[in-house]
C-alpha cells in the first residue's frame, strides 16, 4: 500500500518517502524467520484472488434459468465474451479443450489488476514480475504442451523453428531466430507486458497521491511559492490521481484480455496445421 503518513521529527520510517521500498513484499510471519520470507502479502492477494475467481464462478453456476436474471446474464455475458470472441474465433473448433484455462486466466489477472484500485490492497499483484513470469510459464507449458501432444516433439520443433518453404542456404539463420521468438521471446514479452503496464499505473498513482498530500499538509512557503498555491497544487494533484485510478481500471481490464488473446494466439499457433 502507499504509505500517507509523514513521520514526526525525530522519528525513523523505512517507508517514507515512497521508494522501491514500496513495491516491496511484507512477510505474513515475520517471527519465523528469514526462510518464511515466502509467505507474504503479495502471496496472499494471489491466494485471495484464486478464491475470489472459484466462488465468482460457482456462484453464476448456481440456480440457472431458462430466463436469465441479472446474476445470469452477468455471468453469462462474460462466459459467451470469452468462449465466443477469444476462444471459438482463434482456436477454432479445437477451443472447448483450451476454454477453461483462458477463462480462468482472464479472471485470475482481472481479479489481481483491479486489487491496484481496491483501497484494501492498493497494489496490483502484477506490479511484481516473478507473479508475472509464472503466469507466462503457464502459458508456454500449454502452448508447448499442445503442440508436442498434436504433432511428437521432434515434428512440432521443427515446424516452429523451420517454417515452410525456406530454402536451406537459410536454415542457419531462420532456425536460431525462429527458436528465439517461439522459445524466449514470447513468455518473456508476455510477463513483461503485464508487469510493465501494472508497475508503470502504480508508480505513477503513488507520485500524484504522495505528492498531493505532501503538498496538501505544506504550512510554509517552498521554492519561493506560497502556502496557499502548493496547497492547492496538492488538491489538483489528488483530483488527477481520481482520474489515474479510473484509467487503471481499464488497464487493468484491457492487460488481462491481450494477456488471454495472446496465450489463445499461441496455442492457436502451435497447434495449427500449417505455418
Amino acid at each position: 500500500m502507499i504509505p500517507l503518513l509523514i513521520p514526526m521529527e525525530g522519528e525513523e520510517h523505512a517507508s517514507w518517502p515512497p521508494g522501491v521500498q514500496s513495491f516491496a513484499s511484507r512477510p505474513l510471519f515475520p517471527e519465523l524467520g528469514p526462510g518464511y520470507d515466502w509467505l507474504n502479502n503479495h502471496l496472499a492477494q494471489a491466494a485471495i484472488a484464486a478464491a475470489v475467481v472459484i466462488a465468482f464462478w460457482l456462484w453464476m453456476a448456481r440456480s440457472q434459468q431458462v430466463v436469465p436474471g441479472r446474476k445470469q446474464f452477468l455471468g453469462e455475458w462474460v462466459y459467451s465474451f470469452l468462449r465466443n470472441q477469444i476462444a471459438r474465433d482463434i482456436l477454432g473448433h479445437d477451443y472447448r479443450k483450451y476454454l477453461p484455462y483462458l477463462v480462468a486466466l482472464f479472471s485470475f489477472i482481472l481479479v489481481n489488476n483491479l486489487f491496484g484500485q481496491f483501497f484494501l490492497f492498493m497494489f496490483p499483484t502484477f506490479s511484481k514480475i516473478g507473479y508475472a513470469y509464472g503466469l507466462a510459464l503457464l502459458t508456454f507449458v500449454l502452448y508447448n504442451a499442445a503442440g508436442i501432444s498434436k504433432y511428437g516433439f521432434g515434428n512440432y520443433m521443427r515446424r516452429m523453428t523451420l517454417p515452410e518453404g525456406v530454402p536451406v542456404l537459410l536454415w542457419p539463420l531462420i532456425i536460431p531466430l525462429e527458436f528465439l521468438s517461439n522459445f524466449i521471446v514470447r513468455p518473456v514479452t508476455l510477463a513483461l507486458r503485464l508487469f510493465g503496464n501494472m508497475f508503470a499505473g502504480h508508480l505513477v498513482i503513488m507520485v500524484f497521491v504522495v505528492g498531493g498530500t505532501l503538498l496538501l499538509t505544506m504550512t510554509e512557503p517552498a521554492a519561493g511559492f506560497p502556502v496557499p498555491l502548493l496547497n492547492g497544487a496538492g488538491v489538483i494533484s489528488l483530483l488527477f490521481s481520481l482520474g489515474i485510478f479510473a484509467l487503471e481500471i481499464l488497464v487493468a481490464v484491457l492487460q488481462a484480455y491481450i494477456f488471454t488473446v495472446l496465450t489463445a494466439q499461441y496455442v492457436s499457433s502451435a497447434i495449427a496445421e500449417e505455418h
